[in-house]
C-alpha cells in the first residue's frame, strides 16, 4: 500500500494471452490490493490465465474498451478502492510505473493522473499512425474548446474513484477522451507524467491506413463535442 491508500488496477482484456502474463507480473504486488481483469468475449487462454493469476475475473459482452472498463468499475463500487489504475492488457504500457501515477495522487493530492507516452520513452514504431494522430486531434481540439493542455489521451492513468463515479462515464470508444474532458469540466486538479510505451505484442486494432485514420477521428470528435456541455454532479 502506498500511505494506507487502496489502489485497484482495471485492465480490460481480448484474446490476449501471450501478454497478460507480463502485464500481471509487472504490476507492483506491494503496491496494489486488487486486479481487475475484464474479459471482452476472448477465445483463446486469456481467461484461464487471468484466473490462475488470482486477480478478479469479470466478463462482458458488449465489444468495445469503455463497457469492459464500465463493468470493472460496477464490480469496485462494493470494494470502494481510493485509487483506480487503468492499463491495457497488451503490454504496451508498463505495469511497474503505476508508482509514477499515484505517487502524486498521494503525496500532492491530484484527482487525476494522465500517463502520458509523448513525453516519455516510446520505443521506435510503437505509436502507429492513427495513434499519433488521434492524440494530435485530441489534444488540439481539447484545448482549443476547454482550454486545457493535454499531450497525450493514452490508456494509461489513475484516478480517485470518488471523483470517476462522478463523472457519469457512459462513452465506450471514446472513453479515454471522455475522462478527460469531464476532468476538466469538473474542476479535477490533473496531472500528466511521462510513461514509457513499447510496441507489445497484441494484435492491433486499427490498421496505418486511411481508414483507420477516420475512425479514430470520428470517435475523438464524437467524444469531445458531446461531453462539451458536460454539468459535474
Amino acid at each position: 500500500m502506498l500511505s494506507n491508500k487502496t489502489i485497484a488496477v482495471i485492465i480490460p482484456v481480448l484474446n490476449e494471452e501471450r501478454t497478460l502474463p507480463l502485464v500481471l507480473n509487472d504490476i507492483p504486488e506491494d503496491l496494489v490490493d486488487e486486479v481487475v481483469v475484464i474479459d471482452n468475449g476472448s477465445a483463446d487462454k486469456t481467461p484461464e490465465i487471468a484466473r490462475q493469476s488470482g486477480a478478479t475475473l469479470l466478463f462482458e459482452a458488449r465489444k468495445g474498451y469503455g463497457y469492459p472498463c464500465l463493468k470493472g468499475m460496477e464490480y469496485l463500487k462494493t470494494k470502494k478502492p481510493d485509487i483506480v489504475v487503468f492499463a491495457d492488457g497488451n503490454y504496451s504500457d508498463h505495469p511497474d510505473e503505476i508508482i509514477k501515477l499515484v505517487g502524486p495522487m498521494v503525496k500532492e493530492d491530484y484527482d487525476l493522473v494522465c500517463g502520458s507516452r509523448v513525453m516519455g520513452e516510446i520505443e521506435k514504431g510503437a505509436l502507429r499512425v492513427p495513434v499519433r494522430f488521434g492524440n494530435s486531434l485530441a489534444t488540439i481540439l481539447i484545448r482549443l474548446f476547454y482550454g486545457f493542455k493535454y499531450t497525450d489521451v493514452g490508456p494509461f492513468r489513475a484516478i480517485k474513484f470518488d471523483k470517476l463515479l462522478k463523472l457519469d462515464m457512459n462513452d465506450n470508444l471514446g472513453w479515454t477522451v471522455e475522462m478527460q474532458a469531464k476532468a476538466i469540466k469538473a474542476g479535477f486538479k490533473i496531472l500528466e507524467v511521462p510513461v514509457s510505451y513499447r510496441g507489445g505484442t497484441g494484435k492491433s486494432k486499427f490498421t496505418g491506413d486511411i481508414k483507420g485514420i477516420v475512425i479514430v477521428g470520428y470517435r475523438i470528435i464524437r467524444a469531445i463535442l458531446k461531453n462539451l456541455f458536460y454539468s459535474p454532479k
